[in-house]
């Protein structure tokens, strides 16, 4: 009856799959917050299956820059990267889907935004401990 409980956590590296599947989940989120965009704005109609020409532009671009970022190991979404590795002109075409469709996305896909948001905030809150932790060191030198 006397047996220890090991209550260290492991860490196990982060695979190839686990990256792949965090780049599909952002490619999933921006896709979703263009097509609100688009068919909020009036680019297409509700019968239409494609996004007009710019917003299939947009994602095209988004999703390629997704494909190619090399920190999706440590990150959780663009707006948390230290890098923005979005041109300028597209990162304003970004920001102002992002401002449209976040408020919206809560009707669309209800568990996308929640789970959205819980990673956003697991990331800020690890930030916010690595800096307190840095800073301590930094006080005990």
């Amino acid at each position: 009856m006397n047996q220890k409980i090991n209550l260290e956590v492991k860490k196990e590296p982060i695979t190839l799959n686990v990256i792949d599947d965090k780049r599909e989940k952002e490619k999933a989120v921006l896709a979703s917050m263009i097509e609100v965009y688009c068919r909020g704005n009036k680019h297409i109609d509700r019968s239409e299956k494609e996004l007009c020409p710019s917003c299939q532009s947009l994602l095209d671009y988004s999703s390629m820059r997704v494909d190619k970022c090399p920190f999706m190991e440590t990150k959780t979404y663009c707006a948390n990267c230290h890098v923005h590795c979005y041109k300028k002109d597209r990162r304003e075409e970004i920001r102002q889907v992002m401002k449209y469709s976040g408020p919206r996305m809560i009707f669309k896909h209800p568990l996308m935004l929640l789970d959205h948001g819980w990673q956003s905030f697991k990331d800020k809150r690890r930030k916010r401990i690595e800096g307190r932790k840095q800073k301590l060191g930094e006080e005990s030198i």
